[in-house]
């Protein structure tokens, strides 16, 4: 674990949303893009508990039950959907069952990077809604394998992706969810092709949300000709397509 708090979902389908976010830590990938890069270790001795009566620290290696108590703490008023992101969750999918059987009425929606089919297949039953990523290649350093529940090998190569993408995509097509592009300034629209021909043939209904990357580490935003064309491309092939900025990153909030 590394923090629980309460703020207002900034991406994806339900943008502008209240909800309580519960963050993991640990994960595989290395995107050249990641703003919270701290959450790569899953390492830690301690859990940021952003609460009602103030923010105070917690022992990281948390039960399910403790961490839905601490959701329940971190509520302004009435319960709100909780969304579980990272890190990777997915490595993690024992505690994502967990979880999910403390939350009561709360939604939980699943923030994922759409590497683990296995677990994804595992924990789907028990989220409401998954966020799921559509990653360029390109745009991953190389990954850096963890210890998870059960250990699920992390895609390397293009063909690895492409594989692992049309299983992910293939899972979440009936259900709530939504695909999620990031864009950077220093793309080209037809590299993202390969991201939408796979959505359009796995899940021609999902909702493709394209998000402008917000600067960091020195990757670029991109021009709005860029996000128009790669949004056009995916528009050409019938899918359903909004265009998102990171609105937590412009309200100036977590």
């Amino acid at each position: 674990m590394l923090e629980v708090f309460a703020s207002i979902q900034g991406e994806g389908r339900y943008v502008g949303e209240p909800q309580v976010f519960v963050r993991l830590r640990g994960c595989p990938l290395r995107c050249r893009w990641c703003d919270t890069p701290g959450s790569w270790s899953a390492q830690g001795r301690e859990v940021r508990i952003d609460s009602r009566r103030g923010t105070r620290r917690e022992p990281s290696l948390s039960t399910p039950f403790q961490v839905a108590c601490w959701v329940a703490e971190c509520e302004p008023g009435p319960p709100r959907t909780v969304s579980l992101t990272g890190g990777e969750p997915l490595a993690h999918p024992g505690f994502v069952l967990g979880l999910a059987s403390f939350l009561g009425p709360r939604r939980l929606h699943l923030e994922t990077a759409g590497a683990h089919p296995r677990a994804l297949e595992k924990v789907l039953e028990r989220v409401a809604h998954v966020s799921l990523d559509l990653k360029l290649p390109a745009d991953l350093d190389a990954p850096v394998e963890l210890e998870s529940e059960p250990a699920e090998p992390v895609p390397r190569t293009r063909a690895e992706w492409a594989e692992v993408r049309a299983e992910c995509l293939a899972l979440v097509a009936e259900r709530d969810a939504c695909a999620k592009v990031i864009v950077a300034g220093n793309r080209a629209p037809e590299e993202f092709d390969e991201l939408f021909e796979s959505t359009a043939e796995h899940a021609p209904k999902l909702p493709v949300c394209i998000q402008p990357v917000t600067p960091v580490s020195g990757i670029p935003a991109p021009s709005i000709e860029l996000v128009t064309h790669v949004a056009e491309r995916a528009r050409g092939l019938g899918l359903d397509v909004r265009i998102v900025p990171q609105v937590h990153r412009l309200l100036a909030i977590p």
